[in-house]
């Protein structure tokens, strides 16, 4: 059986003797350049330098001469002689494509033409315009923030201002219908509060008025107003108290002040000069005019068997018994004329005191007795206040329960 012959190269055989020995190092001899590669060479550069970081296969030395004859290789001397003969290469240069370091970072000042570092100057100025303006917002914010609470406060005292406890409002009277008038009352303080507001400024655009202040009950402690002197030139001298309950917001001067103008009037009780009318604040008294409101009227009222309802007024034994409600919002029959109404209340109630009674119509055009319930109609007659006319005669009518 034959044996399988190796695939292996055999290695070339060396020279024998000298021939294969490298000659001695010579110094101060130059190494000539490589000789240049042809183009498609994987290291081929523009000036024919190999990469920098490969570095030139070293020339071959010239074989030493040998006592058996010339040396084993004269052609490769002489190929690194002609070597050494050739031109010296140009400098080395930046890679195409791609720039040198050294030549893409210069030593040295950048000159004037080089492009110089981006600055903040116009990114600083674009702040600074950007503060500006929101200081600018901030202000007028706290100007317009201003301005809306001085006009705000400016609203809040007119409406303080225009509230007036004492006025008539149709809205609060229609809330409070007479069950004994069928709403007679709510329209007549109605009318009273339109003809009250033209017949003050004609000129001027009506205006809504707050309401009048009513509560459906006050404290039930009354305040009495100071004495005063006598009024009238009667005979007899009656002592009166005028006193107002708590929790109204009414004055009790300026009430006890109306009751006195009131009786004193030459119309009023005092006119046949039969009886004379003083106010006093403690003591004897004959009568007390007490203004009270519905629900403590009702309650006065009531302890001597009669029901008001929380609309009208009436005497109870001493006391004549005002209601508020009735004071402030009038009736239908004196809208407009409120001080007419405050006699009529005074004078009938005070004529309870006296002794009068109820009375009716005594005619059709003729004025209403004093003492006739005009609130529930006037039958044909004439709205009238006064026990008196103007001449001292005593206006009557047929008595009724």
């Amino acid at each position: 059986m034959q044996r399988p012959r190796s695939r292996s190269r055999r290695r070339p055989q060396r020279p024998s003797g000298d021939a294969g020995a490298q000659p001695p190092h010579q110094p101060g001899r130059r190494l000539p350049h490589p000789p240049a590669q042809g183009p498609g060479h994987p290291f081929e550069q523009p000036h024919g330098y190999p990469p920098p970081h490969q570095q030139a296969p070293r020339p071959p030395f010239p074989p030493a001469e040998t006592p058996h004859g010339p040396p084993a290789d004269v052609h490769a001397f002489e190929d690194a002689e002609d070597a050494r003969e050739a031109p010296p290469a140009p400098p080395r240069g930046p890679r195409p494509g791609r720039p040198s370091r050294r030549f893409a970072h210069p030593a040295g000042p950048p000159s004037d033409d080089a492009p110089r570092p981006t600055t903040t100057e116009g990114f600083e100025d674009e702040l600074d315009r950007a503060f500006e303006g929101a200081r600018r917002n901030r202000v007028v914010g706290l100007a317009v923030g201003g301005a809306a609470l001085v006009l705000a406060a400016v609203l809040a005292v007119a409406a303080a201002v225009a509230w007036n406890p004492g006025g008539t409002d149709a809205a609060s009277a229609a809330s409070h219908p007479s069950p004994k008038t069928g709403g007679g009352g709510a329209k007549a303080s109605a009318k009273a509060s339109a003809k009250a507001s033209a017949g003050t400024s004609p000129s001027a655009a009506p205006t809504t008025t707050a309401p009048p202040y009513i509560p459906k009950k006050g404290n039930g402690k009354f305040t009495v107003a100071k004495g005063s002197g006598v009024t009238g030139q009667g005979a007899k001298v009656l002592r009166y108290k005028v006193a107002v309950e708590g929790g109204l917001k009414q004055d009790v001067n300026d009430f006890a002040k109306e009751v006195d103008d009131i009786l004193g009037d030459p119309r009023g009780w005092t006119a046949k000069g039969k009886w004379a009318f003083q106010r006093v604040d403690s003591g004897a008294h004959e009568f007390v005019v007490m203004l009270s409101s519905p629900g403590t009227t009702d309650k006065l009222c009531g302890a001597y068997g009669m029901d008001t309802e929380g609309e009208v007024n009436c005497r109870a034994g001493k006391q004549v018994v005002v209601n508020l409600k009735r004071w402030l919002l009038l009736t239908e029959y004196y809208e407009g004329k409120p001080h007419e109404y405050h006699a009529l209340t005074i004078n009938h109630e005070v004529g309870h005191r006296l002794g009068f009674g109820h009375m009716t119509c005594g005619g059709k055009g003729r004025p209403a007795p004093v003492m006739m319930q005009q609130i529930y109609g006037l039958k044909g007659c004439r709205a009238n206040p006064w026990p008196y006319d103007e001449n001292g005669v005593y206006i009557k009518g047929p008595a009724v329960p």
